[in-house]
């Protein structure tokens, strides 16, 4: 959402002329909203993870599996916890394939690499047509980087 209002006020910049509003030698500095995005995930972080301790909610991080146990069990990490309600947040991560498979897939980053990159690069090659593709591609030609969106077509339409 951060990255999305930047490349938001950008356009709006570039629109100002149109309005009557004179703004040159506007400039946009990655590492700012970088720092400040950041900064604003941890907090939202924080609050979320204090939010769950007031409620009395006990966060398990590790790797789990359920157990055969006659009650709700699960295993994380070798201990066992029982509980009449149990939540697992899977999350994720994406595949990478390896260079055997595309050449130069090592070269690339996942969209997770997206919120490392220390500043906007010169020109991006975003690979994918799902929303966060598009959505990368959009802030990231929007704020000054040469951008390409690649899409896969199984069929000849």
């Amino acid at each position: 959402q951060v990255m999305w209002n930047t490349a938001v006020h950008a356009e709006f910049v570039h629109d100002h002329a149109d309005y009557g509003f004179e703004t040159p030698g506007v400039k946009f500095n990655w590492r700012t909203i970088k720092e400040k995005r950041d900064a604003y995930v941890q907090r939202l972080n924080d609050i979320y993870e204090n939010n769950v301790k007031k409620a009395h909610i006990d966060i398990i991080r590790g790797y789990g599996k359920f157990t055969a146990d006659p009650e709700p069990t699960i295993e994380v990490d070798g201990k066992k916890y029982t509980a009449p309600h149990i939540l697992i947040a899977t999350g994720g991560r994406p595949a990478v394939p390896s260079d055997s498979e595309i050449p130069g897939a090592s070269l690339g980053m996942t969209s997770d690499g997206f919120f490392d990159l220390e500043e906007l690069p010169r020109r991006s090659v975003i690979v994918g047509a799902g929303y966060i593709a598009v959505e990368i591609a959009g802030i990231l030609s929007t704020l000054g980087s040469k951008s390409s969106l690649l899409i896969r077509h199984d069929k000849v339409v």
